[in-house]
């Protein structure tokens, strides 16, 4: 993991799983995904018979990420994507590590060894393979069609406890976040030890260490988030953060269609000008484009020029409305290609910067 440098702290959340990574196996998955359509979750009146009916549909795609790592062995939690193997969890579950096992939440559990064949490390998401077959499955949603005061069920291995999984339940408190995180178990990350997540689910259903990776669910029992984080005693109660199931999906998509398949990579870490929190904890230039938020150290962003506050509202002559849009452009490149880079500086004015895009950072397995 390379270091990155940060703009000041939007809000400091202080739980995340021990960081890890990948175990050595040379099977190779090619099938494409298939999402099933979303459909409307259902109104959240009479909410305690659905959730049950809901965590009996989702938990047995639910399974426990057991990382080891020269420092010890750190636990988190993923869900089954595909039946042959496919899981989606957070990158800091899996960095750094020796060796990774999946167990299933059965009353008696299977063990697999895993590999990472995919992730993002900005956004925080990690694709695994484990060598099976039949595996139970939970569908993926849509989290661009979340209400505020939408009930919402979290399911993972919180503290890492014996006697399964642990379920919560809350509400959708807010929609598009912008949050930072303590990860101590990230010695190449800035100092403070940080990370940085844009357009994140609020929930107030308990997110605890071990739930990172696992699935936050709507009661059509639907993946609409990936949890990742909650605020520490010291901030507040009733906050935990879910990565938004949109954000990542055609990484997911990506890493089951064409494992370890390099992927286009700029090096920051945006969010969108449009956003509220944004405008009022950084007052861009502009409300429009992708404001940056934090720089790989000597990435391809930082090389170029780029700076933290810099809006891009322009990539390679399409405009850029939104991180989102930026974050799609940049998947459609390859790594090497060279693109021009349209900015508004923080002092509102104009440049242009050319950019040789890298490869996006899988994370890397403990010597």
């Amino acid at each position: 993991m390379r270091n990155i440098r940060f703009l000041a702290p939007l809000l400091v959340v202080a739980t995340l799983a021990a960081c890890t990574a990948q175990s050595p196996d040379e099977r190779v998955q090619t099938r494409d995904l298939q999402f099933p359509e979303a459909v409307s979750a259902p109104d959240a009146a009479g909410g305690d018979g659905r959730v049950v009916g809901v965590v009996r549909k989702v938990l047995p795609a639910v399974v426990n990420v057991s990382a080891d790592t020269p420092a010890g062995k750190g636990t988190g939690t993923g869900f089954v994507v595909r039946s042959d193997g496919i899981i989606v969890t957070n990158y800091h579950v899996v960095e750094g590590a020796e060796r990774l096992t999946v167990q299933t939440s059965d009353a008696e559990p299977e063990s697999y060894d895993a590999r990472v064949i995919g992730g993002d490390q900005e956004a925080d998401l990690a694709v695994l393979d484990v060598d099976a077959e039949g595996l139970a499955t939970v569908p993926i949603g849509d989290s661009d069609s979340l209400d505020l005061g939408q009930q919402v069920v979290a399911i993972g291995y919180a503290l890492g406890l014996e006697g399964g999984p642990s379920v919560t339940t809350g509400i959708v408190s807010s929609l598009d976040r912008v949050v930072t995180a303590q990860d101590q178990n990230c010695p190449d990350c800035a100092t403070p030890e940080q990370r940085t997540y844009t357009d994140v689910i609020q929930t107030d259903a308990a997110i605890n260490p071990g739930n990172s990776g696992g699935p936050l669910v709507d009661l059509a029992g639907q993946v609409v988030g990936i949890n990742t984080a909650g605020a520490g005693a010291a901030a507040a109660e009733n906050i935990g953060f879910a990565i938004q199931i949109n954000a990542v999906r055609e990484t997911v998509q990506d890493a089951a269609r064409d494992p370890l398949a390099p992927a286009a990579y700029l090096g920051v870490s945006s969010a969108s000008a449009s956003n509220p929190q944004v405008q009022f904890d950084v007052d861009p230039p502009t409300d429009t484009g992708a404001v940056i938020l934090a720089l790989t150290a000597d990435g391809p962003a930082e090389r170029a020029g780029i700076e933290v506050g810099d809006v891009v509202v322009g990539f390679d002559g399409t405009e850029v409305a939104s991180s989102e849009q930026m974050g799609e452009l940049i998947g459609e490149r390859q790594p090497g290609d060279r693109v021009e880079i349209e900015l508004i500086r923080e002092d509102g004015s104009d440049d242009t910067v050319t950019v040789q895009l890298g490869s996006r950072p899988l994370p890397v397995q403990a010597p």
